[in-house]
């Protein structure tokens, strides 16, 4: 008779997943801060080394690094770290708000399940536990990452709309175009907070909007709300580092202006 393993213990499935959030966070910060610059190969067991982290989570971030556009995988192994225009990342943000608005749209126009209506209610009422802090520690923007991730999926599983889902993923796969491409040097800061607290409203409007059946109303708020990475990508290019001494913000590197 066959035996099941066992599913890990809920404190461990949620310790893994954590753990790959911070890999994901530290090794996109060393992408953006320059220490990996655009064109330079790396291989993961050097980045093992260099992060302390296990080889598991850093697999999953190399590979997340690479759908989301800031990494190519190589034929023979490893990867090369990615440039890309402004304009590029621009466009792709707009082209996931456009998507995920449509979603959004549908899930209003065809009626939510109850069921998931409820777990997305779940997931923001998490969220807002986590934003009740003054400020978000490492530990805090890795929980606001995953919950964030999870309330748009269950907003795009709401419309039941399998092409359109499948057509966004390859979009997220652009650069900064993930709802959660977020960039932790921003995380500590009051001006990030207060953008999450506005993001968090706008989870909260289009949620009404889908259970009310409003179509239109609920296209337009997640259309905006895409448009808060926009303003996210603009504070890491604008920030006080480019202020004091133009050029030595290290992200300008990897972003060809034209």
């Amino acid at each position: 008779m066959d035996t099941l393993t066992p599913p890990a213990p809920a404190s461990e499935s949620t310790g893994t997943e954590s753990a790959q959030v911070r890999a994901l966070l530290q090794l996109r910060e060393l992408i953006l801060s320059g220490e990996l610059a655009g064109g330079s190969r790396i291989a993961e067991l050097a980045i093992v080394e260099r992060l302390g982290v296990s080889r598991t989570p850093i697999r999953a971030a190399l590979m997340r690094l690479e759908q989301e556009g800031l990494l190519q995988a190589l034929p023979n192994g490893g990867y090369v770290v990615q440039t890309f225009s402004e304009r590029d990342i621009a466009d792709a943000i707009e082209l996931r708000g456009t998507l995920e608005g449509l979603l959004a749209r549908l899930a209003a126009e065809r009626g939510a399940p109850g069921v998931v209506l409820a777990e997305a209610r779940q997931c923001l009422d998490r969220i807002d536990a986590v934003l009740a802090a003054p400020s978000l520690d490492d530990e805090g923007f890795s929980a606001y990452v995953v919950l964030n991730s999870e309330f748009h999926s269950l907003v795009w599983e709401m419309a039941d709309s399998p092409t359109i889902v499948r057509q966004l993923e390859k979009v997220l796969s652009l650069p900064f175009a993930s709802p959660s491409g977020f960039v932790v040097v921003q995380a500590h800061s009051s001006r990030a907070r207060d953008m999450l607290v506005v993001a968090q409203d706008q989870h909260r409007q289009v949620l009404d909007a889908i259970g009310q059946r409003e179509g239109a109303r609920a296209e337009a708020i997640m259309r905006e709300h895409s448009r808060l990475a926009q303003r996210n990508l603009q504070d890491v290019l604008s920030g006080p580092a480019r202020v004091h001494a133009p050029g030595a913000m290290p992200a300008l590197k990897l972003i060809r202006r034209r």
